[in-house]
């Protein structure tokens, strides 16, 4: 892990300094950036309120920033585990709300009946990706969407490797399995 400059780490102190123009700084730095991970990670309805949260929380931990690696690196693992957060805590909500769906009877989500090329009109990558649980999906967006290297997912999760491995293999074949219902 590189360490950061001392540009990133006199503009961490300038915000904890309560430097507003440093944090916007901050903020038009890395905006964008991080909205396009929430977007990926929570979908387009939420990811303005993550990126809100997000820097709320970039806010308020930036006491925590020891400079060990770039601030946009800190902030980016300060998203990731935002969006898992959420993702699992929406999971939880979820769960209860769609019992109701596993019911026999009711409506199936893909219509074996239809093409296969109609189907994945109808579920794209998008709400495939929806299936996936919070764990497979992170690591399936930061490797195969963000382009990231499984050491630096599992830097970003806090896991093995190997872990970011199986969890990558594991959403793919569930994301295949998906898309060819």
């Amino acid at each position: 892990m590189s360490e950061a400059g001392t540009g990133d780490r006199e503009l961490a102190a300038r915000c904890l300094a309560g430097d507003r123009d440093a944090f916007e700084g901050l903020y038009r730095q890395h905006a964008s950036r991080l909205y396009n991970l929430s977007y990926r990670m929570a979908g387009s309805a939420e990811a303005d309120d993550l990126l809100q949260e997000i820097f709320l929380q970039a806010f308020r931990k930036l006491g925590t920033y020891k400079g060990e690696a770039s601030i946009g690196t800190w902030l980016y693992r300060l998203a990731v585990n935002l969006c898992l957060d959420h993702l699992r805590s929406r999971q939880g909500r979820m769960a209860g709300a769609t019992d109701s769906l596993d019911e026999e009877g009711a409506a199936p989500v893909v219509d074996p009946g239809r093409p296969v090329e109609a189907n994945i009109a109808r579920l794209d990558l998008e709400k495939a990706m929806e299936l996936l649980p919070p764990s497979y999906k992170a690591a399936f967006v930061l490797h195969d969407v963000e382009g990231y290297q499984h050491d630096e997912i599992a830097r970003m999760l806090g896991i093995a490797e190997g872990s970011s491995k199986s969890l990558l293999h594991k959403a793919r074949l569930k994301m295949r399995v998906a898309l060819q219902k």
